[in-house]
């Protein structure tokens, strides 16, 4: 019999870390294989071991004489955690530490902070769709690609928690650098930093965690639903729907706490072709209200869980397991990335398990999966490349 995937957030801190903390819940019971970690600072917002630095209390200038000639290289890095397909057909490739490289079919350019790129250590790839702009999403801010040039775009703080926040279909809101209180919100000219409306959570987590100097609204994934709504998933303080109008607030705390108090947060939310939401984890799926109109001041997230998927069936000992990334085929097949365990297919009847290993039999671990403009399935990982499913495994792309 397996055990179950073992998964870790690995996009806010060292591999030291990872190392220590997956000795230290090892002998967990329920979940000995799915490690979390003790809450510690940010990324995104303030100084720690493994050299995020603060960008939430000065907002970055603008280089308009930054040129992207960028670097023509021979292949993609093994550091290789985010992929993207522009409209246009190339790929883009986002490392932790050696910028992003583009792929037109052709060539491979890379892009750092050499060639205007804010930082090196990317954590998302995105496109406006009226401009055709690519945004860059790293530790340090945000880099607009026009297709000549880079350009980091500085921050327009929201002066109060409703300023700033409208639904419209064509803005980009950024998972992978975020305000001191919400997301980032792009329009095509402004990169707005917004406020969320204050958690229910808040007081308690912070009665609990008094000394933790990072941000619980630190925000690990975005997700449009087919209402056009947009779901942020939280570090500490569970998931927040905005439907144009209203942000309300969901939390369950196995969704973002593992056991021993280790902090997994909300790193992936999807909802799937029956209208059901997937969070975090296999052991519920959720049926989300709509918000209630006569409500004038509205909070919660009304909503129902039904028993999840039955992991029994793929050899797993524990009940359900925890996933890093979660993406949707053109059949509506959910595929789901653990940290080291594999990845997922699940067909809302069977459950797939695609093992990741690399010439020696050591794990491949994952952070990112994403389907491109064919429908084809792409995994982003923290060491070994890129990797592209062949219809039957995964493996590693080699332009």
């Amino acid at each position: 019999m397996k055990r179950s995937p073992q998964l870790f957030a690995v996009d806010h801190f060292d591999r030291s870390c990872v190392r220590q903390v997956l000795a230290a819940v090892a002998s967990a019971a329920l979940l000995a294989a799915c490690q979390g970690r003790e809450p510690q600072p940010s990324e995104a917002h303030t100084t720690h071991a493994d050299g995020g630095r603060s960008s939430s209390n000065t907002s970055p200038s603008v280089d308009a004489t930054s040129v992207a000639l960028g670097e023509v290289v021979t292949q993609l890095d093994d550091s290789c955690w985010v992929v993207f397909q522009d409209r246009d057909g190339a790929y883009w490739f986002g490392s932790d530490g050696r910028g992003v490289c583009r792929y037109d079919g052709k060539s491979i350019t890379r892009f750092t902070t050499a060639h205007g790129l804010v930082n090196d250590r990317v954590r998302g790839i995105q496109q406006h769709a009226p401009s055709g702009h690519i945004l860059i999403s790293t530790l340090d801010g945000v880099s607009r690609f026009d297709g000549e040039r880079l350009v980091t775009l500085p921050l327009e703080h929201a002066d109060s928690p409703d300023a700033g926040w409208r639904l419209d279909a064509s803005d980009v809101w950024i998972r992978g650098f975020s305000g001191p209180m919400g997301p980032c919100r792009y329009d095509g000219k402004t990169l707005h930093a917004l406020q969320f409306t204050k958690s229910p959570q808040e007081d308690a987590w912070r009665v609990r965690y008094p000394n933790v100097p990072w941000n619980p609204y630190e925000i690990w994934c975005v997700y449009t639903d087919r209402r056009g709504h947009i779901w942020f998933g939280t570090a500490t303080l569970g998931v927040c729907r905005f439907d144009g109008q209203t942000r309300e607030w969901m939390y369950e705390s196995h969704l973002s706490e593992l056991p021993r108090e280790a902090l997994f947060g909300i790193r992936s939310i999807i909802e799937d072709r029956d209208g059901a939401f997937w969070i975090c984890n296999t052991q519920f799926r959720f049926a989300m209200a709509p918000r209630d109109a006569s409500k004038h001041t509205p909070v919660a997230i009304a909503y129902s869980r039904k028993p999840g998927i039955d992991v029994s069936s793929v050899g797993l000992t524990e009940p359900f397991f925890y996933f890093l990334s979660v993406t949707q085929d053109a059949r509506g097949h959910l595929w789901m990335a653990t940290y080291s365990g594999g990845v997922f297919e699940y067909d809302g009847a069977k459950l797939t398990h695609y093992p990741l290993k690399d010439a020696a039999g050591a794990d491949i671990t994952t952070f990112w999966i994403s389907t491109d403009n064919h429908g084809e399935l792409w995994l982003g990982t923290h060491e070994h490349g890129p990797q592209r499913f062949t219809g039957k495994t995964f493996e590693r792309f080699r332009p």
